[in-house]
């Protein structure tokens, strides 16, 4: 295994520990982290694949922090997990046969609608409102796990978004649904991990300090959530997702 040096070593323990702080609440921290390997010199497939073992450890410190303080719905996960896992496996196996390129104009289109959304909801999310479980509505839920996992294999950026607004629609309040999200972006991130090592497009190294820093950054960030409530995880949602939009757009245009 090799470690890196004394720079990079300070470089990517910064870069994942703010990456972790964001991402363990909203999602979004490959937008730091993902550059921040790509600087590092490795080539685009190890980059990925290092960037998923230190996000796998960021998503399980987050899960574990939120499940802690009771906001997780445990049963809800439960079955919902499995269903994120294999859509994950299948989305990364498909990455190797299709280009994702023809999904940016979709997921900034998707992305827009969501903030605007929530916008326009000025007290949405600020307390929990539990919906009845109707099978039609278990269907649903059960078919978007396996779509963005497939989406979070396939493509990625956005599916912290993308999973809390689905808690969001279920009832949950920001912290809820912030919690939840969390439990199946782990499961994602997983299947993807496992994947990637297989491939060897790993650097254990690399992916270990990363990872190091995101536990610290994800257990910060996810306490901070659980403390202040809707009042920091919503405008952080809302910042993060205009961010992600204007990355797409900028990389659409180069």
């Amino acid at each position: 295994m090799e470690l890196p040096s004394t720079d990079v070593f300070l470089f990517l323990i910064a870069a994942g520990f703010v990456a972790a702080f964001i991402d363990s609440v909203v999602g979004g921290g490959g937008l730091i982290s993902v550059p921040a390997l790509m600087l590092t010199g490795l080539p685009p497939a190890m980059v990925l694949g290092t960037n998923k073992l230190g996000s796998t450890f960021s998503s399980l410190t987050s899960t574990l922090s939120f499940l802690v303080s009771g906001k997780i719905s445990a049963k809800l996960v439960l079955a919902l997990f499995p269903l994120s896992f294999v859509g994950a496996v299948l989305g990364t196996y498909t990455v190797h046969l299709l280009s994702p390129e023809f999904l940016k104009p979709l997921v900034i289109c998707l992305l827009a609608l969501l903030l605007i959304y929530t916008l326009m909801k000025k007290n949405w999310g600020a307390a929990a409102r539990p919906r009845p479980a109707k099978m039609s509505t278990r269907v649903a839920v059960g078919a978007a796990a396996v779509v963005i996992g497939f989406y979070d294999g396939f493509f990625g950026p956005g599916t912290g978004s993308f999973l809390l607004f689905l808690f969001l629609l279920l009832g949950f309040d920001f912290v809820g649904a912030s919690a939840n999200a969390k439990v199946l972006n782990m499961a994602s991130n997983l299947a993807s991990l496992i994947s990637f090592l297989l491939l060897k497009s790993v650097h254990i190294g690399y992916g270990l300090t990363l990872g190091a820093a995101m536990i610290a950054g994800a257990l910060i960030g996810s306490r901070l959530a659980i403390r202040h409530g809707a009042a920091y995880v919503k405008p952080l949602f809302i910042s993060v997702t205009t961010i992600l939009i204007g990355k797409q757009l900028w990389d659409l245009t180069q």
